[in-house]
């Protein structure tokens, strides 16, 4: 049996639990209140969060946002101080389906390195409704991936989140070491798309064209490092999965040539892959775990302001943004998608989704407050500025119409690169 006892203590301090868990169990644990954290410790035994094994002693904190699942395969002793709004132990979990998959995909690993018929490692493609626990399943695999010495890529096609930047992009990553637990995966030169808006709906044409772009680049990368060659991808979607959604996910699979997808917990889904997909590519239907929760609106607003929080300021490890302005002259901003016409009103031999993908001048003014612009590599127009990969991302944090100027929030230090810069949807409000 699992046991729980529970410290009571002062109303200033917090409560502290004991947890021993039994192998295969897990416990699972929510903190939802502003300004309340929660550490957790092991004290004896194995265990691991996402497939990142904790350190025996060490000390975890987690504040506002954590929804965390420590999961043994062992049996361990778990000490957790603080107030959750949720927790409990749970018996029943998916973990073996997800070991086996990744039994599965190593497997395949040590084909390519060994069968010079084998071109590359496996690409796998996670796919499901929005939440059922596709980027957890994503780490999970990553991380297993990585303590068997691999370094697989990691891509992110869900805009709504933005794991590699922020959200409103897609990106890339190799990875060479586990997720911390808190922080996650090392940045390091990820390769990134701007996008835009945080939903696929916004514009499919434009999503279509750096999915295409992106898979091309990863692939010519593959090819010059062999590790990563036999390593593989796994690639995270987004959650919308009906419709033009599901053309997208179609797209992305044929863009990147996936051996495998994986579809969490919707069989309708699943059946449509199976029809759909080519008859090599294998497509296998996985439990979502009992611990995922549905998020509110409120809540992947908030989840998303953190995110680009942490894109500016690091979160255990502080990064130091710089703040500087820009004089108006000095901007070249363009945003990507003009307002879609009647057929009628096109030029002749235009069609209507030829304005979702054409640049459209930014002047710019307060309508800009607030707003993400991500720095482009693309110097001028006239370049093919969609499927440029972009540098990073700044945050207007005011505008002063008298002075014709700009404050920016960047990681870089000023001067700006002499490059397009293209507007985002996501908006931020530094409270620092």
């Amino acid at each position: 049996m699992s046991r729980l006892r529970i410290f009571k203590m002062s109303d200033k301090e917090s409560e502290v639990q004991e947890i021993v868990l039994e192998a295969d169990q897990e416990l699972r644990f929510e903190v939802e209140q502003k300004n309340e954290t929660v550490t957790l410790e092991l004290k004896s035994g194995y265990a691991e969060i996402f497939g990142t094994e904790l350190v025996k002693g060490k000390t975890y904190t987690f504040g506002i946002g954590a929804k965390l699942a420590v999961f043994t395969w062992q049996g361990c002793t778990l000490e957790l101080k603080g107030r959750k709004d949720i927790s409990y132990v749970a018996k029943e979990t998916p973990m073996m389906f997800y070991l086996n998959c990744h039994a599965c995909l190593e497997q395949l690993r040590m084909k390519a390195e060994v069968d010079s018929e084998v071109k590359r490692g496996p690409i796998t493609m996670v796919v499901g409704p929005t939440d059922v626990g596709k980027s957890t399943v994503c780490r999970i695999l990553l991380n297993y991936a990585v303590r068997m010495g691999r370094t697989p890529v990691f891509v992110d096609l869900d805009v709504g989140q933005g794991q590699v930047s922020v959200p409103g992009s897609v990106g890339s990553v190799l990875v060479e070491r586990p997720a911390s637990v808190d922080e996650g995966f090392s940045q390091q030169a990820p390769l990134v798309y701007h996008f835009g808006h945080t939903g696929i709906q916004k514009n499919v044409q434009v999503m279509n064209l750096i999915v295409s772009k992106m898979a091309e680049v990863v692939h010519e990368r593959l090819q010059i490092n062999k590790k990563a060659n036999t390593s593989g991808l796994i690639i995270n979607t987004c959650g919308w999965v009906k419709g033009d959604g599901y053309k997208q996910v179609t797209h992305a699979a044929q863009a990147f040539e996936v051996d495998i997808i994986l579809v969490l917990d919707q069989e309708k889904l699943y059946n449509e892959l199976v029809r759909d997909m080519p008859t090599f590519v294998k497509v296998v239907l996985l439990p979502k775990s009992g611990g995922v929760v549905e998020r509110t609106k409120k809540f992947r607003g908030e989840t998303r302001d953190s995110r680009v929080r942490q894109y500016f300021y690091g979160l255990k490890t502080p990064l130091h943004p710089h703040s500087f302005d820009v004089k108006f002259s000095e901007l070249k901003i363009y945003k990507i998608g003009a307002p879609p016409l009647p057929d009628s009103c096109m030029p002749l031999g235009m069609k209507a989704d030829d304005n979702m993908t054409k640049l459209v001048h930014v002047q710019p003014g307060l309508h800009l407050l607030h707003h993400l612009l991500a720095v482009s590599f693309a110097t001028s127009p006239e370049d093919d500025v969609i499927t440029t990969n972009i540098a990073g991302y700044i945050c207007v944090t005011n505008v002063d119409l008298e002075m014709h100027t700009v404050t920016v929030l960047s990681p870089q230090p000023r001067p700006l690169p002499d490059t397009l810069l293209l507007l985002s949807e996501v908006q931020f409000m530094d409270s620092h």
